[in-house]
């Protein structure tokens, strides 16, 4: 296994992805940046701490180190934009969520050099999880595919106005059964956050490939919004405040609503095992 892609094999009905927690860059990619700092800033940060209960819960997990400026392994392979008509970032991203370019001049990866961080990166990454996810439906007859992010609560480039904490995405009812994006809903509707469903972020390529309801196969993604559990600064980012370190102690309010909510996944793929 490569020492950039991390994997954990649980005993449960449950998968928790990490595509964007990485912050690793090879040095022959990183010499033709702008800047290291500006190609590690739209990373997940923390959010493989803030689910470090999962595997205490019996879950799978997939991890890759490598920060999403090598390669973004939860966009379409081809290319393809998975939001059409909306501002979005590619396969091997050349600008920050806010437009801001990561390559100097003429150094952006062409289409060779894409190519080549598909077959080593993204080819890799996504054999891995494929192969712990019908490893755990062979077991276990039903498994949760929950693909983890986080994004600023305000990005306009993205998205207009302050994003809600919690952003449950199924392309629109599609990666999984609605019975268990209402579980998600109802732990997630607490008084002391906000949530939305197939908003601004329906789920990604890998809730989109992988989410195969009638095979078992039910997938859905949770974009947080950073203020759930970490200090956003008011003042422009930069590498004097951004990332601020994690602070489980902050964090916890959003722990206790994620807990429960992969409990509930664990336990929703059970009862549906328990019906065959």
């Amino acid at each position: 296994m490569s020492a950039w892609l991390q994997i954990h094999h649980g005993d449960r009905p449950l998968i928790v992805s990490f595509p964007h927690t990485g912050t690793d860059i090879p040095a022959e990619i990183e010499e033709h940046l702008v800047s290291p700092w500006l190609a590690r800033k739209d990373a997940d940060w923390w959010v493989h701490l803030l689910y470090d209960l999962a595997p205490k819960l019996g879950a799978s997990t997939v991890r890759t180190t490598l920060s999403r400026t090598v390669i973004d392994v939860n966009r379409d392979p081809s290319g393809a934009s998975l939001y059409p008509g909306q501002a979005t970032t590619d396969l091997c991203p050349v600008t920050t969520f806010d437009g801001e370019p990561l390559y100097k001049s003429g150094r952006e990866p062409d289409e060779s050099e894409i190519a080549r961080r598909r077959e080593r990166f993204f080819a890799p990454y996504h054999t891995a999880l494929a192969a712990e996810v019908e490893r755990v439906r062979a077991k276990l007859g039903v498994v949760v595919l929950y693909d983890a992010h986080s994004i600023l609560s305000h990005v306009p480039r993205l998205f207009d106005g302050q994003l809600p904490n919690f952003n449950i995405g199924t392309n629109n009812g599609a990666t999984c059964n609605v019975a268990l994006t209402r579980r998600v809903e109802a732990i997630c509707d607490d008084p002391r956050f906000t949530r939305v469903t197939n908003g601004r972020f329906r789920g990604g390529w890998t809730t989109r490939h992988y989410g195969q309801p009638m095979r078992g196969v039910h997938a859905i993604q949770m974009e947080l919004a950073c203020r759930t559990y970490m200090d956003e600064p008011n003042a422009p980012l930069s590498s004097e405040n951004w990332p601020p370190s994690y602070d489980i102690s902050r964090a916890a309010s959003a722990r206790e609503v994620l807990g429960k909510v992969l409990s509930a996944c664990i336990e929703f793929a059970a009862s549906l095992r328990s019906k065959k």
